[in-house]
Protein backbone atom coordinates (compact mmCIF):
# COMPACT_ATOMS: atom_id res chain seq x y z
CA UNK A 1 0.00 0.00 0.00
CA UNK A 2 2.76 2.44 0.94
CA UNK A 3 4.50 1.43 -2.24
CA UNK A 4 1.54 2.40 -4.49
CA UNK A 5 1.16 6.13 -2.57
CA UNK A 6 4.79 6.42 -3.31
CA UNK A 7 4.50 5.78 -7.24
CA UNK A 8 0.71 7.75 -7.03
CA UNK A 9 2.62 10.85 -5.87
CA UNK A 10 5.74 10.19 -7.77
CA UNK A 11 2.97 10.07 -11.10
CA UNK A 12 1.45 13.16 -10.36
CA UNK A 13 4.20 15.18 -9.75
CA UNK A 14 6.05 13.90 -13.24
CA UNK A 15 2.60 15.03 -14.47
CA UNK A 16 2.66 18.70 -13.79
CA UNK A 17 3.18 21.23 -15.86
CA UNK A 18 6.60 22.63 -15.82
CA UNK A 19 6.36 26.81 -15.52
CA UNK A 20 6.00 28.49 -18.63
CA UNK A 21 8.84 29.55 -20.14
CA UNK A 22 9.60 33.47 -19.49
CA UNK A 23 8.60 35.90 -22.25
CA UNK A 24 10.82 38.30 -20.63
CA UNK A 25 13.98 36.53 -21.70
CA UNK A 26 15.52 37.79 -24.67
CA UNK A 27 16.05 34.42 -25.91
CA UNK A 28 12.69 33.16 -25.32
CA UNK A 29 11.35 30.80 -28.01
CA UNK A 30 7.57 29.66 -28.73
CA UNK A 31 7.53 25.99 -28.90
CA UNK A 32 5.78 23.78 -31.33
CA UNK A 33 1.82 24.99 -31.47
CA UNK A 34 2.38 27.33 -28.49
CA UNK A 35 0.86 31.36 -28.78
CA UNK A 36 2.70 34.30 -27.46
CA UNK A 37 1.13 37.46 -26.99
CA UNK A 38 3.20 40.90 -25.25
CA UNK A 39 1.12 43.83 -25.27
CA UNK A 40 2.87 47.13 -23.90
CA UNK A 41 1.18 50.97 -23.42
CA UNK A 42 3.83 53.14 -22.39
CA UNK A 43 3.85 57.09 -21.79
CA UNK A 44 6.35 59.33 -23.35
CA UNK A 45 7.59 62.41 -22.62
CA UNK A 46 9.93 64.07 -25.17
CA UNK A 47 12.18 67.58 -25.03
CA UNK A 48 12.61 68.71 -28.59
CA UNK A 49 16.62 69.59 -29.55
CA UNK A 50 17.36 72.16 -32.01
CA UNK A 51 17.85 71.11 -35.21
CA UNK A 52 17.85 73.35 -37.94
CA UNK A 53 14.02 72.16 -38.53
CA UNK A 54 12.60 72.58 -35.03
CA UNK A 55 14.20 75.91 -34.89
CA UNK A 56 12.31 77.15 -38.53
CA UNK A 57 9.03 75.72 -36.97
CA UNK A 58 9.69 77.53 -33.65
CA UNK A 59 9.53 73.81 -31.77
CA UNK A 60 13.17 74.30 -30.56
CA UNK A 61 13.16 73.02 -26.61
CA UNK A 62 9.85 72.74 -26.57
CA UNK A 63 8.15 69.87 -24.41
CA UNK A 64 5.81 67.10 -25.66
CA UNK A 65 3.53 65.19 -23.45
CA UNK A 66 1.80 63.37 -23.14
CA UNK A 67 2.94 60.90 -25.83
CA UNK A 68 0.99 57.77 -26.03
CA UNK A 69 3.14 54.23 -27.41
CA UNK A 70 1.19 51.37 -28.12
CA UNK A 71 2.98 47.72 -28.93
CA UNK A 72 2.30 44.46 -30.03
CA UNK A 73 4.97 40.90 -30.31
CA UNK A 74 2.80 38.08 -30.95
CA UNK A 75 3.80 34.92 -32.68
CA UNK A 76 3.19 30.85 -32.73
CA UNK A 77 5.08 28.38 -32.88
CA UNK A 78 5.24 26.03 -35.65
CA UNK A 79 8.27 23.77 -34.69
CA UNK A 80 10.46 23.80 -31.59
CA UNK A 81 12.79 25.84 -33.79
CA UNK A 82 10.75 27.94 -35.91
CA UNK A 83 8.23 30.36 -34.96
CA UNK A 84 6.09 32.86 -37.07
CA UNK A 85 6.27 36.35 -35.43
CA UNK A 86 4.32 40.18 -36.35
CA UNK A 87 5.61 43.29 -34.04
CA UNK A 88 3.76 46.75 -34.35
CA UNK A 89 3.58 49.66 -32.68
CA UNK A 90 1.30 53.03 -32.72
CA UNK A 91 2.24 56.26 -31.27
CA UNK A 92 0.10 59.17 -30.72
CA UNK A 93 1.34 62.89 -30.62
CA UNK A 94 -1.18 65.66 -29.98
CA UNK A 95 1.59 68.27 -29.27
CA UNK A 96 3.08 68.12 -32.80
CA UNK A 97 -0.13 66.64 -34.49
CA UNK A 98 1.73 63.32 -35.40
CA UNK A 99 0.36 59.60 -34.95
CA UNK A 100 -0.03 56.32 -36.82
CA UNK A 101 2.16 53.00 -37.33
CA UNK A 102 5.81 53.74 -36.75
CA UNK A 103 6.59 50.09 -36.64
CA UNK A 104 6.02 46.95 -38.62
CA UNK A 105 7.02 43.69 -39.30
CA UNK A 106 5.97 40.25 -40.19
CA UNK A 107 7.98 37.27 -40.52
CA UNK A 108 9.98 33.86 -39.35
CA UNK A 109 12.58 33.07 -36.91
CA UNK A 110 14.74 29.85 -36.76
CA UNK A 111 16.82 28.35 -33.83
CA UNK A 112 19.77 27.54 -35.85
CA UNK A 113 21.75 26.14 -33.37
CA UNK A 114 21.12 25.22 -29.45
CA UNK A 115 23.93 23.39 -27.65
CA UNK A 116 23.85 21.51 -24.42
CA UNK A 117 25.65 24.35 -22.62
CA UNK A 118 22.83 26.36 -23.50
CA UNK A 119 24.09 28.88 -26.18
CA UNK A 120 21.93 29.75 -29.16
CA UNK A 121 21.78 31.41 -32.64
CA UNK A 122 18.69 32.10 -34.28
CA UNK A 123 18.01 33.59 -37.63
CA UNK A 124 15.62 35.27 -38.39
CA UNK A 125 14.05 37.78 -41.54
CA UNK A 126 10.57 40.30 -41.55
CA UNK A 127 9.06 41.51 -44.18
CA UNK A 128 9.06 46.05 -43.12
CA UNK A 129 5.40 46.86 -43.52
CA UNK A 130 6.13 50.64 -44.14
CA UNK A 131 4.49 50.48 -46.89
CA UNK A 132 0.85 49.82 -45.70
CA UNK A 133 -0.03 53.42 -44.88
CA UNK A 134 1.03 56.40 -46.98
CA UNK A 135 3.78 59.02 -45.87
CA UNK A 136 1.83 61.89 -45.08
CA UNK A 137 2.97 65.26 -44.75
CA UNK A 138 2.47 69.33 -45.96
CA UNK A 139 4.70 72.06 -46.57
CA UNK A 140 3.53 75.15 -44.69
CA UNK A 141 5.03 78.32 -43.61
CA UNK A 142 8.05 76.85 -41.38
CA UNK A 143 8.51 74.06 -43.49
CA UNK A 144 8.15 70.48 -44.05
CA UNK A 145 6.06 68.75 -41.78
CA UNK A 146 5.07 64.81 -41.26
CA UNK A 147 1.28 64.09 -40.58
CA UNK A 148 2.24 60.39 -39.42
CA UNK A 149 5.16 58.30 -38.84
CA UNK A 150 4.91 56.22 -42.07
CA UNK A 151 8.01 56.17 -44.26
CA UNK A 152 5.55 54.66 -46.84
CA UNK A 153 8.20 52.26 -48.06
CA UNK A 154 7.84 48.21 -47.91
CA UNK A 155 11.03 46.33 -47.47
CA UNK A 156 12.95 43.73 -45.24
CA UNK A 157 14.45 42.94 -42.15
CA UNK A 158 17.11 40.25 -41.61
CA UNK A 159 19.42 39.76 -38.42
CA UNK A 160 20.53 37.19 -36.24
CA UNK A 161 20.39 36.55 -32.60
CA UNK A 162 22.76 34.28 -30.12
CA UNK A 163 23.38 34.66 -26.63
CA UNK A 164 24.24 32.05 -23.39
CA UNK A 165 22.33 31.12 -20.49
CA UNK A 166 24.31 30.67 -17.23
CA UNK A 167 21.52 29.05 -14.77
CA UNK A 168 19.49 32.36 -13.98
CA UNK A 169 21.44 34.45 -16.06
CA UNK A 170 21.20 34.99 -19.75
CA UNK A 171 22.86 37.28 -21.85
CA UNK A 172 21.99 37.62 -25.40
CA UNK A 173 23.31 40.19 -28.92
CA UNK A 174 21.05 40.97 -31.73
CA UNK A 175 22.15 42.52 -35.60
CA UNK A 176 20.34 43.07 -38.06
CA UNK A 177 19.97 45.28 -41.37
CA UNK A 178 16.55 46.51 -42.87
CA UNK A 179 16.68 47.27 -46.40
CA UNK A 180 13.69 49.57 -47.57
CA UNK A 181 12.44 50.03 -51.29
CA UNK A 182 11.91 53.82 -52.58
CA UNK A 183 8.22 54.30 -53.82
CA UNK A 184 5.86 57.20 -53.95
CA UNK A 185 3.90 55.97 -51.69
CA UNK A 186 2.93 59.54 -49.90
CA UNK A 187 0.83 62.02 -50.20
CA UNK A 188 2.07 66.10 -49.78
CA UNK A 189 -0.12 68.79 -49.38
CA UNK A 190 1.66 71.38 -51.13
CA UNK A 191 -1.21 74.06 -50.79
CA UNK A 192 1.29 76.01 -48.10
CA UNK A 193 4.16 76.60 -50.77
CA UNK A 194 5.01 79.27 -52.86
CA UNK A 195 7.31 80.13 -55.06
CA UNK A 196 8.11 83.77 -56.08
CA UNK A 197 6.06 84.62 -53.37
CA UNK A 198 3.10 82.93 -55.28
CA UNK A 199 0.84 79.95 -54.24
CA UNK A 200 1.69 76.89 -56.26
CA UNK A 201 -1.29 76.16 -56.67
CA UNK A 202 -2.52 79.28 -58.22
CA UNK A 203 -0.36 77.98 -61.32
CA UNK A 204 -1.80 74.87 -61.78
CA UNK A 205 -0.10 72.28 -59.30
CA UNK A 206 -2.73 70.25 -57.62
CA UNK A 207 -3.04 70.61 -53.84
CA UNK A 208 -1.35 67.30 -53.16
CA UNK A 209 1.73 65.63 -54.63
CA UNK A 210 3.54 62.52 -54.47
CA UNK A 211 7.22 62.24 -55.04
CA UNK A 212 9.61 58.98 -55.73
CA UNK A 213 11.81 58.09 -52.85
CA UNK A 214 15.00 56.57 -52.79
CA UNK A 215 15.94 53.47 -51.15
CA UNK A 216 16.85 53.19 -47.32
CA UNK A 217 20.02 50.76 -45.75
CA UNK A 218 19.30 50.78 -42.10
CA UNK A 219 21.43 49.14 -39.22
CA UNK A 220 20.28 48.05 -35.60
CA UNK A 221 22.18 46.18 -32.74
CA UNK A 222 21.65 45.34 -29.49
CA UNK A 223 22.57 44.33 -26.16
CA UNK A 224 20.66 42.38 -23.28
CA UNK A 225 20.67 40.74 -20.11
CA UNK A 226 18.05 38.89 -18.09
CA UNK A 227 18.16 37.23 -14.58
CA UNK A 228 15.80 34.84 -13.21
CA UNK A 229 15.16 35.89 -9.26
CA UNK A 230 12.78 33.00 -8.51
CA UNK A 231 10.07 31.02 -10.67
CA UNK A 232 7.89 34.27 -10.18
CA UNK A 233 10.24 37.45 -10.51
CA UNK A 234 12.95 38.42 -13.21
CA UNK A 235 14.53 41.46 -14.55
CA UNK A 236 16.09 42.99 -17.63
CA UNK A 237 18.41 45.58 -18.87
CA UNK A 238 18.84 46.47 -22.64
CA UNK A 239 21.05 48.46 -24.71
CA UNK A 240 19.83 49.44 -28.62
CA UNK A 241 21.27 51.23 -31.09
CA UNK A 242 18.80 51.95 -34.12
CA UNK A 243 20.46 53.95 -37.35
CA UNK A 244 17.81 56.08 -39.57
CA UNK A 245 18.67 57.04 -42.64
CA UNK A 246 18.33 59.90 -44.52
CA UNK A 247 15.33 60.11 -46.78
CA UNK A 248 15.51 61.44 -50.36
CA UNK A 249 13.84 62.60 -53.29
CA UNK A 250 14.07 61.00 -56.79
CA UNK A 251 11.81 62.67 -59.00
CA UNK A 252 8.04 63.98 -58.72
CA UNK A 253 6.01 61.26 -59.02
CA UNK A 254 2.85 63.72 -60.03
CA UNK A 255 2.15 65.21 -63.47
CA UNK A 256 2.11 68.53 -63.88
CA UNK A 257 0.36 70.67 -66.40
CA UNK A 258 2.21 74.29 -65.81
CA UNK A 259 4.30 76.54 -67.66
CA UNK A 260 7.70 76.01 -67.88
CA UNK A 261 8.95 78.98 -65.34
CA UNK A 262 7.11 77.05 -62.56
CA UNK A 263 8.22 73.30 -63.87
CA UNK A 264 11.63 74.74 -63.06
CA UNK A 265 11.01 76.11 -59.65
CA UNK A 266 8.76 72.93 -58.98
CA UNK A 267 12.50 70.69 -60.49
CA UNK A 268 14.73 72.93 -58.53
CA UNK A 269 12.82 71.89 -55.33
CA UNK A 270 13.04 68.30 -55.79
CA UNK A 271 16.68 68.62 -57.09
CA UNK A 272 16.86 70.00 -53.12
CA UNK A 273 15.35 67.37 -51.34
CA UNK A 274 17.67 64.36 -53.03
CA UNK A 275 19.17 64.64 -49.67
CA UNK A 276 16.91 65.49 -46.92
CA UNK A 277 19.72 65.24 -44.34
CA UNK A 278 16.96 64.16 -41.59
CA UNK A 279 18.60 61.00 -40.70
CA UNK A 280 19.30 60.50 -36.67
CA UNK A 281 20.72 57.55 -34.86
CA UNK A 282 19.00 56.52 -31.30
CA UNK A 283 20.86 55.17 -28.62
CA UNK A 284 18.22 52.93 -26.15
CA UNK A 285 18.72 51.79 -22.69
CA UNK A 286 16.17 50.00 -20.79
CA UNK A 287 15.40 48.47 -17.54
CA UNK A 288 12.09 46.06 -16.72
CA UNK A 289 11.27 44.07 -13.87
CA UNK A 290 8.50 41.39 -14.22
CA UNK A 291 6.23 38.79 -12.36
CA UNK A 292 4.87 35.61 -13.31
CA UNK A 293 0.94 35.74 -11.80
CA UNK A 294 0.56 32.10 -13.73
CA UNK A 295 1.86 29.61 -15.80
CA UNK A 296 0.73 31.88 -18.68
CA UNK A 297 0.26 35.39 -17.51
CA UNK A 298 2.93 37.74 -16.63
CA UNK A 299 3.16 41.82 -15.97
CA UNK A 300 6.13 43.59 -16.61
CA UNK A 301 6.89 46.96 -15.88
CA UNK A 302 9.40 48.99 -17.95
CA UNK A 303 11.29 51.89 -18.90
CA UNK A 304 13.40 53.34 -21.09
CA UNK A 305 15.53 56.25 -21.91
CA UNK A 306 17.01 57.51 -25.22
CA UNK A 307 20.00 59.59 -26.38
CA UNK A 308 20.21 60.17 -30.11
CA UNK A 309 21.74 62.13 -32.72
CA UNK A 310 20.08 63.65 -35.29
CA UNK A 311 20.97 65.90 -38.27
CA UNK A 312 20.26 69.12 -39.16
CA UNK A 313 17.17 68.69 -40.96
CA UNK A 314 15.86 65.78 -38.44
CA UNK A 315 12.45 66.63 -36.95
CA UNK A 316 13.18 63.77 -34.33
CA UNK A 317 16.32 65.06 -32.61
CA UNK A 318 15.48 65.24 -28.93
CA UNK A 319 17.03 66.86 -25.51
CA UNK A 320 15.02 64.26 -23.96
CA UNK A 321 13.16 61.35 -24.61
CA UNK A 322 11.48 58.87 -21.95
CA UNK A 323 9.16 56.53 -21.55
CA UNK A 324 7.96 54.19 -19.08
CA UNK A 325 4.98 51.46 -19.31
CA UNK A 326 3.34 47.84 -18.46
CA UNK A 327 3.52 45.20 -20.64
CA UNK A 328 1.11 42.19 -20.71
CA UNK A 329 2.40 38.84 -21.68
CA UNK A 330 0.40 35.56 -22.40
CA UNK A 331 1.53 32.26 -23.68
CA UNK A 332 -0.94 29.49 -24.13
Amino acid sequence: MKKSLKLAVAASVLATPAMAANLENPLYMPTSGEFYSKTAAGLMLKVADSSDAHVLKGHDGATEFPIWRIQEDLGIGITDRIAIRGAFQYTHDDDINRKGLNHGRLGMIWRAIETSDNIVLDIYADAHLGGINKMRGAYTETGFQYDNYSNGRWGFDAGVRFGKTWSKLTTSAFVEVLQTFGSSNNVIDVTGLSLLGVPVTLAGVPDEISVDLKSTTEVNFGLNAFYQIDDRWSMGAGFKYNHHADNGVKSLATELNVIPEVAAGINQLINSLSNMNDGFDEYIVSLSVAHQFTDTVQIALYGEYTFDDAHAKSQNGTDVKAEVGVRLNLAF
